[in-house]
């Protein structure tokens, strides 16, 4: 079978190291990158350090409005998938790639297969949610990562083509976690104490592009109370600059900005951590993994196990929700609850490669 898998930024990166390998056994793969990331460090560097393989096609998604991206997306894909003649077109997550792949696949009369199937954090507000529902009911294969996906589809009536695989992105933490630990310099260069300070990580359109909510972050930020290092992702930062807000976050005492870092030295980064401030869902997932307590900066999330488990505590951009969750990491608190499999023990790409070696699309 051809297979068309479409990626654009740094999460389906990460999933598309998982599952490349083992459809790649068995069928033909080609590569599209819509360039919805296009900053070296968050695109270049993940192919290299995770072994993906290199795109076979590059489209130039770049910047703008979620409607404009997936305006642009659709328009440019359209002829590559008439060019590549897939069987199937492979989707991860819930981004404007997603979204504009299974669409512009849809309509060009291909099987779609998404991965990360019924996700649902029933915030209809947040493009990433409206994206995960027109995807999913666009699609022919749906790939679970939990029994609550399953659950949410059978809830829309989506019932055909639904497999529990569990989550390809705990397959790559897993995998690359040692990795990490051997190859990374990141807390040496950084002079980080392990245990000793926080990372943190923002990008989310709802934080960042609404002015109030942007300067809530910068506040929630400057009253961390450990030292604090964060990779400032190029959409928060533009944000940022624009709205006038860098300096007043670089003079924050105990926190450090620093420019995005590779997949490895992230890794290392976040399991070094007392805790996690975050608002990505991707993060969520790989604190869990990797036994950090996650304070999300979002008043849902998709990820409801982590927050069922203890270890994961939505705060939004409350200040001292923020604090007090922080302390409890801090304290240990967090650490001896227990921390149950919840998403497949690393066999997730087995499983997606098991489904698709068994399905026959037609057309």
């Amino acid at each position: 079978m051809r297979i068309a898998t479409i990626v654009g930024n740094r999460p389906q990166f990460v999933k598309a190291a998982a599952v490349s390998r083992r459809l790649r056994a068995s069928h033909e793969e080609l590569i599209v990158h819509t360039g919805q990331h296009y900053d070296d460090l968050l695109s270049r560097i993940f192919f290299e350090e995770l072994g993906v393989p290199p795109p076979d096609r590059q489209l130039g998604a770049t910047s703008g409005t979620n409607t404009a991206q997936t305006a642009r997306i659709l328009a440019e894909l359209e002829p590559h998938l008439e060019e590549l003649d897939p069987d199937l077109v492979l989707v991860y997550g819930d981004t404007s790639s997603t979204l504009a792949g299974s669409i512009a696949a849809a309509q060009a009369g291909r099987k779609v297969a998404h991965v990360e199937a019924g996700m649902r954090s029933g915030d209809r507000s947040m493009p990433e949610e409206l994206n995960r529902v027109l995807c999913d009911h666009a699609s022919d294969l749906l790939l679970c990562s939990t029994p609550t996906a399953v659950a949410n589809l059978d809830h829309e009536g989506i019932r055909a083509g639904v497999h529990l695989v569990g989550d390809v992105m705990a397959d790559v933490s897993l995998a690359f976690a040692s990795v990490a630990r051997e190859r990374s310099r990141a807390l040496v260069e950084l002079d980080l104490v392990e245990g000793e300070y926080v990372l943190v990580t923002a990008h989310r359109a709802g934080n960042v592009d609404p002015p109030a909510r942007l300067r809530a972050l910068v506040e929630l930020l400057e009253a961390v109370p450990l030292p604090a290092v964060f990779p400032v992702h190029p959409r928060t930062d533009a944000r940022l600059r624009a709205a006038g807000l860098q300096e007043r976050l670089e003079a924050a005492p105990r926190l450090r900005p620093i420019a995005p870092v590779g997949y490895l030295d992230f890794l290392a980064l976040l399991r070094g951590a007392a805790a996690v401030l975050t608002d990505s869902g991707g993060v969520q997932k790989e604190a869990y993994l990797l036994a950090t307590p996650c304070i999300t900066m979002r008043p849902s999330t998709e990820w409801v196990e982590t927050v069922d488990a203890g270890w994961n505590e939505l705060v939004d951009l409350d200040v001292d929700a923020a604090a007090a969750a922080l302390a409890r990491a801090v304290n240990g608190e967090v650490a001896v609850r227990p921390r149950p499999d919840l998403y497949g023990a690393g066999r997730a790409a087995e499983r997606i490669g098991d489904v698709l070696d068994s399905y026959t699309p037609a057309r």
